[in-house]
């Protein structure tokens, strides 16, 4: 586990507006408590809390990737209004207890869903 420092600095933000997330004209999710990740110089991520997301729109895969910061992702497809995305959610399920704030979180794709607005 590496832990952000000021090399790789990452801050967590409750976001102050209504986030969200489209594909297929289906709302995917839409949520008031999001939480904004800022990790580095990367463009920020929006967090979306599970019960604010259509869960039986989404579906779980075997893609997985890690992070030395935040720990391993697992990742869903979308089905929605006729369109499939393919691993267009990220989630970290279990992450390293410095960024337990994100458990229980989803961030999606921009390029694999229609619009995430509030972004």
């Amino acid at each position: 586990m590496k832990l952000p420092g000021p090399d790789h600095p990452i801050t967590i933000a409750p976001h102050a507006g209504r986030v969200q997330v489209t594909l297929g004209g289906e709302i995917i999710a839409d949520t008031t408590r999001a939480l904004r990740l800022q990790e580095a110089s990367y463009r920020p991520v929006f967090y979306v809390p599970r019960e604010d997301a259509r869960m039986d729109l989404l579906t779980r895969t075997t893609h997985g990737t890690h992070c030395p910061y935040k720990g391993d992702a697992s990742y869903y497809s979308i089905a929605a209004g006729g369109k499939q995305a393919e691993n267009a959610v990220w989630s970290y399920e279990t992450p390293f207890p410095a960024m337990e704030e994100i458990k229980g979180y989803l961030a999606f794709y921009p390029d694999r869903v229609e619009s995430i607005s509030g972004a």
